[in-house]
């Protein structure tokens, strides 16, 4: 498997699977991902220059139709209905990281069209 056909399998999972990922392996590896992290967001700053092209869903509000609001967030985050609920209970929340622009407004919307609100970082 090639770096490029490990970074395109990462893209696929959802925020809770990336999650347990990155667990799974510090636990193996015995390292810690938090200076992992620190490295990537030194080269993303100097991006931020740039016009952004991958947002972060959060929702930001659920609304008064909570229901409907965490069929939407089942929808598109794949997550089941325990999760889910946790996401939405958990508002302020970010359902899913480095959306493309057009992945990020078609969640925005469908979130907004039940109700609830939506801000994309």
């Amino acid at each position: 498997m090639t770096i490029e056909e490990i970074i395109a399998a990462v893209k696929e999972l959802t925020v809770l699977e990336l999650n347990d990922l990155v667990k799974a392996a510090e636990e193996e590896f015995g390292v810690s991902a938090a200076a992992g992290v620190a490295v990537v967001a030194g080269p993303a700053a100097g991006a931020a220059a740039e016009e952004k092209t991958e947002f972060d869903v959060e929702l930001t509000e659920v609304g008064s139709e909570k229901i409907k609001v965490i069929k939407v967030v089942r929808e598109v985050t794949g997550l089941g209905l325990k999760e889910a609920k946790e996401a939405v209970d958990g508002a302020p929340k970010v359902l899913k990281e480095q959306a493309s622009k057009e992945d990020a407004e078609a969640i925005k919307a469908k979130l907004e069209e039940v109700g609830a609100k939506v801000t994309l970082k």
